[in-house]
């Protein structure tokens, strides 16, 4: 990173070399680099269509790795989010705090602007794929999603159903609230594009987002906790078991070739009603960051002060290599099931590695995360060129000197119109 970071702002790739006359500047490739934090990835490391979004994660996670006991730039992306969730039966509630490096944002299709536009366009196809005939791409209508439609989905208020309160030791109902406990220095902004279609194959959605070039984000950041609340009681030990599943759904759903995890979690959130419906709960939940993360019923997250690591959990996975405080935190994540506490610490590898200090074994590793102001301003975009994720093109366009620069392989030029609002991933500084 510092050697990339070295060779671009200096600016000695952008003139030509010596001996080389009039010929172009040379530039900086980054295959090499690509080639580094892609190695030994099943994905990455090929030459495959691959997701920006996923590769941006995966360098976030490397820098993490080799960053111990260092300065590491990615925390300047990192910020943390704040759950607040409220029994609906008790109106306790429970605050739980992650750390995340992006933002992600549905696309509510149904608040598009020019609905009835896209109605005519979509009949205009349908009546020239009846004649043989094809429809000038120029033509075509894209939905105009407003830019604060999608902000509102992400700070609305969503219900938990078959939520575990330990207020009245039973299932019931909770309110869950998202928020950002702090602002990063930067923040990368992920618009959720890519969805499956009912035959399993993939879709882009093609829309235009009417992306601000400020952004003020007050309405994401996390209220003082509520004088007079009282907070749900912690699960001490054993967590409530899990509720019974439809083994020959499950059957069904894994041959589908979806992670067991997230084919537990379709079932349950779908309460038990059929491959159908947890099929289609799969389809719109697949892009979630903790899709095929161990399934932890809402609500039965052991807490970590009144948590006891099964000993015989603790024995089997320190037979696998792996210390006695690493082994308890996986325990931990999966409320003492041994079978899934294996599966999580070798889907969480490098919050593991991230675990291992010197004699202060025992502490967690904690890194202040950095927090500011409220207002940003959008400083670069990637877009992808293509139909879906199996094929396309990314271009970047960054803004330098108030002027917006494309890049495109090993073309920059000037950038007339950015097209703002057709991006995928965009970039804001604070300010």
């Amino acid at each position: 990173m510092a050697k990339l970071g070295v060779g671009l702002l200096s600016g000695k790739y952008s003139s030509p070399g010596e001996g080389f006359g009039d010929t172009e500047p040379v530039g900086i490739s980054p295959a090499m680099f690509k080639t580094l934090i892609g190695k030994d990835h099943p994905e990455f490391s090929t030459k495959l269509q691959q997701d920006a979004h996923e590769f941006y994660l995966h360098l976030v996670t490397t820098l993490e790795k080799n960053s111990r006991g260092q300065v590491n730039p990615a925390d300047a992306l990192k910020y943390t989010v704040e759950e607040r969730l409220m029994c609906s039966a008790s109106g306790k509630v429970r605050y739980s705090t992650r750390n995340e490096w992006s933002l992600p944002l549905q696309i509510p299709l149904h608040l598009a602007t020019n609905i009835p536009e896209i109605r005519a366009y979509e009949e205009k196809l349908a009546e020239a794929k009846k004649k043989g005939e094809k429809v000038n791409p120029n033509e075509a209508v894209r939905p105009k999603i407003p830019f604060a439609a999608c902000l509102n989905a992400f700070t609305s208020e969503e219900i938990i159903d078959q939520f575990y309160s330990t207020a009245i030791k039973d299932k019931t109902r909770a309110r869950k609230i998202t928020r950002l406990a702090t602002m990063p220095d930067f923040l990368m902004i992920h618009f959720k594009k890519f969805t499956l279609n009912d035959d399993w194959s993939s879709q882009k959605l093609d829309v235009s987002i009417d992306v601000p070039d400020e952004l003020d984000l007050s309405s994401l950041r996390a209220e003082p906790r509520r004088d007079g609340e009282e907070l749900l009681p912690e699960i001490a030990g054993q967590p409530p078991p899990l509720p019974p599943m439809d083994e020959q759904v499950l059957e069904q759903l894994v041959q589908m070739g979806f992670p067991p995890e997230s084919c537990k979690k379709a079932i349950f959130f779908t309460k038990n009603t059929g491959v159908e419906n947890a099929t289609q709960w799969i389809m719109e939940h697949i892009t979630d960051a903790d899709f095929s993360d161990p399934f932890v019923p809402p609500g039965t997250d052991v807490s970590k002060s009144a948590f006891v690591a099964d000993a015989n959990g603790l024995q089997m996975l320190m037979g696998m290599g792996f210390n006695e405080r690493q082994a308890t935190k996986a325990l931990r994540e999966t409320g003492n099931n041994i079978e899934r506490a294996a599966d999580w610490i070798f889907s969480h590898q490098s919050e593991l590695d991230a675990m291992e200090t010197s004699e202060e074994a025992d502490v967690p590793r904690e890194i202040p995360v950095r927090d500011g102001g409220n207002n940003y301003k959008l400083v670069a975009f990637i877009s992808h060129m293509g139909t879906s994720a199996q094929m396309g093109h990314y271009i970047c366009h960054i803004l330098k000197d108030n002027q917006w620069l494309i890049f495109n392989d090993n073309k920059v030029a000037i950038s007339q119109n950015p097209p703002k609002d057709l991006g995928y991933l965009y970039l804001y500084r604070r300010v």
